[in-house]
């Protein structure tokens, strides 16, 4: 099995922490959205859409986070041949988790400066890629296009108050089901805190904690509980504890700022 995913991608935390609950072995290989490496011709041809992360066994290809959850989910029940009771929450809550795109609301809560930085680079690294390899043209025009409307989206800010809304009322959900459970869909850690636990990590690492996360309780005390699953630390904290993640932003930048001196001189 092998994982296509970054540190940075909400959707490859959701299926790594997945993978080591479940404890399975995959092969890694870490590809930078933030650096261009999602556009690459190769990895474009296998998945055009150029999101991440891409999941392979075999012959399956999966793209969506969700959609490979629940593949690595019936898998695992698959290998160990057991038979487990259906939790319909389970799969409400993953839904329901999915249903909220962080996109927007990442772009909106970074330094514009940064956004706009990276945004320019990803265009260049698109319109070389058209050049690099002309079959695949139409498919590099598709994504040059999108990222030419969500820079006009991030400056709409009826965009930005419906992603804060749409946020604001998962959580509010999420706290009055922990109210009543340990975890998200029952006492016993499942797919659905697999999805869920990226977004609060999410938040976190755009310094929007407290007034997120602090102001509900029971998501506070949930969040403290499962940062010391292992899951959690290989997936997440790993590389954004503390200073790591200075050290993980501090990377990408670096290789940002040569490749611009490179084009310059």
């Amino acid at each position: 099995m092998q994982l296509y995913h970054h540190p940075y991608s909400l959707d490859s935390q959701k299926v790594r922490m997945a993978l080591e609950e479940k404890g399975m072995d995959y092969t890694s290989y870490h590809i930078n959205p933030l650096t261009g490496k999602n556009m690459n011709v190769d990895f474009f041809r296998m998945n055009p859409s150029a999101k991440l992360p891409v999941f392979q066994n075999g012959a399956h290809v999966i793209y969506r986070a969700i959609d490979i959850i629940q593949y690595i989910d019936r898998l695992a029940v698959h290998l160990s041949g057991e038979i487990p009771p259906v939790n319909t929450e389970v799969h409400q809550w993953m839904q329901k988790v999915d249903a909220w795109n962080p996109k927007m609301f990442t772009l909106t809560h970074t330094p514009v400066k940064y956004r706009v930085f990276v945004s320019k680079f990803i265009r260049r690294v698109l319109i070389a890629r058209m050049a690099e390899a002309p079959d695949l043209a139409s498919m590099y025009h598709v994504k040059l296009r999108e990222a030419y409307e969500t820079e006009d989206k991030v400056k709409d800010p009826e965009i930005m108050k419906q992603s804060e809304e749409e946020l604001r009322k998962l959580l509010d959900d999420v706290e009055a089901q922990l109210g009543k459970t340990k975890y998200l869909a029952g006492d016993e850690f499942s797919p659905a805190d697999s999805m869920f636990i990226p977004i609060l990590a999410r938040i976190t690492l755009l310094d929007l904690e407290e007034e997120y996360i602090s102001c509900r309780p029971k998501i506070q005390e949930y969040y403290n509980l499962v940062k010391h699953r292992p899951s959690y630390q290989i997936a997440i904290g790993k590389y954004f504890n503390g200073w790591k993640k200075y050290r993980t932003l501090f990377k990408t930048s670096f290789f940002l700022c040569v490749r611009t001196l490179f084009r310059r001189y």
